[in-house]
Formats: C-alpha cells, structure tokens, sequence
C-alpha cells in the first residue's frame, strides 16, 4: 500500500495511550502514515491533560491547535480514527471530533460511543486490524452505510458539514501519433462509479495540489500514461441532475486538453474499460456521464467536425 492514505489518531492519552500507540504501529506497518501522535511517551499530565515528551509547547491550547492542524495535511485518502475501547472518548477527543466531523473528515471509530451523543454511521465501527486490512485489500476506504431510520439524522448531519468548494481536474486525452493528418481520437474510461456510463480522466484535486500537478497525477494512476498538460478547455458547475454528489455542495469542475504519446493504457481499480475513438463518434455511440459529455461537446465544437 502507498501512503496516500494518511490519519490522525485521537483518543483518551489518560486512559487508552498504550492502545493508541498499538494502533500507530499497526497502521505504520499496513503503509498508513500516521500523521499524530508522534512516536513519543507520556512526560507529565496537567489538569487531567497528557503532555508527550514530543510537544514543543506547554500551552495546553497550542498544543491542541498544533495537534488539529494535522487534519489539514490529511487530503485525499485521509481519515480520524478514534481509540475508544468500552465506548469512551474522552473530552480533548471529544472536541477533536466534532472539528473532524464538521471539517468533512472521514471517521472512524474503534468501538460504538458510549459517553459522546455524536452520529455514528452503520460502516464507520471497525477494529483497527479490520480496517488496515481492508483498506490494503481494496485501496479506498470503506464507504458511509446508512440504515433506513437514520437517513433524516444522516442528512442533518452532512448539513452541518463544511467541506468548501470541491475541485476536480479531469483531461480530454489526446493520442499525438506520428501521422499529423489522422483523425485525432481520445481516452474515454468506463466506470461503474458514473453508472457504467463512460467519463474522461480525472479525479479530485488535494489540498495545496497545482491542477496541472493533480491532472498528471490522475493520469498516471488511472491510466499508467505520462502526460503532457496543453490548453485549458473549460471551468463549469456540476451539470444539474447528474446526481453523483452531496446536494448544496459546490462542485468546480477543470477541464484541459492533454496529450500523450502512447495508447498503451494500464488501467487501476477505478475504472473497468477504456476505449480510443474520435470525439464526434464517442458522443454519437457511447453512454456518457453528463458533466464528461458537456466536456466532450464543447472539445468537439472546439477542434472537430462533428
């Protein structure tokens, strides 16, 4: 496993350090980095507050701040997973929850909360050996399960959720063979994330990632292809009705023209098949999902006949 799949651990320091630091080594060793705590032991508690021997500072305050930093540095394949043997939490944790909930944070929870009324879904209770294991068997993290008496709870609590502007960086992949004068065709994949529909390449853009940096790095993983970024093609909202996200959230969509110099695509787990074929007759014979097909059209219009 990459580490592209990065956590925070929290927990009670006072109660449950030994299981948090079992844990840390747990995950380090299935090639999940661990952002914090630190490998480091316990130097004194004050006012029930556990202080490592890691922590430059002696502000309770800073020290808590400087700890909740970590969730920025998470992005993509990033989670909280919280130690809570019996159930219990604990205050700091307490708080470091809701800051990760209300952050759009992915959490997980060693055992069902007993001292703490926050929203637990059906898939977010997994023993950490559990959970190491199927995040290296499937590469993804496991996906929220809502029970059908919890869906008004459900909603309520993404509406409380922050998650900002999502941008995603996608490409129209263009093969730039030796004959200048052929019919330029492009990269379509098909997935069943759009409904087997067909879509182009592309995927979120993390934190404090350039969008070039983010559509090479799709590429690469989605395809096996080293790309060249051209021109930019198109930015637009999420096309009304597609129906893949959060409703009320705010979707950016980036599009640009990519070539690259081979057709010899390696496909990972996201996608099931891909073809090569020109614009004009990908959008006349295949089944494309809305927000790659506005894309598509506007590449058409753009720089073919269609």
């Amino acid at each position: 496993m990459d580490a592209r799949f990065r956590c925070v651990l929290h927990g009670s320091f006072c109660r449950h350090f030994e299981e948090i630091k079992r844990v840390r080594r747990l995950f380090s060793e299935a090639g999940i980095e661990v952002l914090a705590p630190a490998l480091s032991e316990i130097r004194s508690f004050e006012d029930g507050f556990a202080l490592l021997e890691s922590d430059a500072e002696k502000d309770q305050r800073m020290i808590e701040l400087l700890y909740l930093h970590n969730l920025k540095r998470l992005g993509e394949g990033g989670f909280s997973y919280f130690v809570c043997p019996e159930g219990y939490i604990g205050k700091s944790a307490s708080y470091e929850l809701g800051i990760a909930q209300i952050a759009n944070v992915p959490c997980f929870f060693s055992d069902r909360l007993a001292d703490h009324p926050a929203y637990q879904h059906a898939n977010s209770v997994w023993r950490p050996e559990l959970l190491a294991e199927y995040v290296a068997e499937r590469g993804a993290l496991p996906e929220p399960r809502v029970k059908a008496d919890e869906h008004r709870i459900h909603r309520l609590w993404q509406d409380l959720m922050v998650p900002g502007s999502i941008v995603a960086v996608g490409g129209i992949i263009e093969y730039d063979g030796p004959d200048a004068s052929a019919e330029k065709e492009v990269l379509l994949v098909r997935t069943h994330k759009w409904k087997d529909r067909y879509s182009v390449v592309g995927g979120k853009v993390r934190r404090n990632e350039r969008l070039d940096d983010a559509l090479r790095r799709e590429i690469k993983e989605e395809t096996g292809l080293d790309a060249g970024i051209g021109g930019h093609l198109c930015t637009f909202d999420q096309i009304s009705g597609s129906g893949y996200y959060q409703a009320g959230v705010q979707h950016v969509f980036v599009d640009k023209i990519v070539k690259v110099g081979s057709k010899n695509v390696r496909l990972n787990e996201e996608a099931q098949e891909y073809v090569w074929m020109p614009a004009a007759a990908a959008l006349a014979e295949l089944p494309m999902e809305p927000n790659a097909k506005h894309t598509l059209e506007l590449y058409a219009r753009a720089f073919t006949t269609i």
